[in-house]
């Protein structure tokens, strides 16, 4: 994975994204990818849901760069909160013990 952030960050650069963006703009980019993943889910498009998934991730990638943090670091850090939850499953979602 940390190859490929690092990919996504030298194509982000190439393009002028880290450059020229701020968290506020690509968080309307995280949006519009995350609109097309929720389409793609409601229409069962494997394809567009495969593409989604990639473009909302890497959207969030060069997010976290912006806003001065590392993805993965982000990512460790939400299992971390998460790891030892408990809950149940209530209609298809998991509902977190209080």
């Amino acid at each position: 994975m940390d190859e490929l952030q690092q990919q996504i960050l030298a194509w982000a650069k190439e393009k002028g994204i880290l450059d020229k963006a701020t968290p506020e703009t690509q968080l309307t980019k995280v949006t519009e990818e995350h609109m097309e993943l929720v389409k793609a889910i409601y229409q069962n498009d494997g394809i567009g849901i495969i593409d989604g998934i990639g473009d909302s991730v890497i959207t969030l990638v060069i997010l976290t760069e912006l806003s001065g943090y590392n993805f993965k670091e982000c990512v460790e850090y939400a299992y971390k909160q998460i790891k030892h939850r408990t809950g149940k499953m209530v209609d298809g979602v998991f509902v977190k013990d209080k």
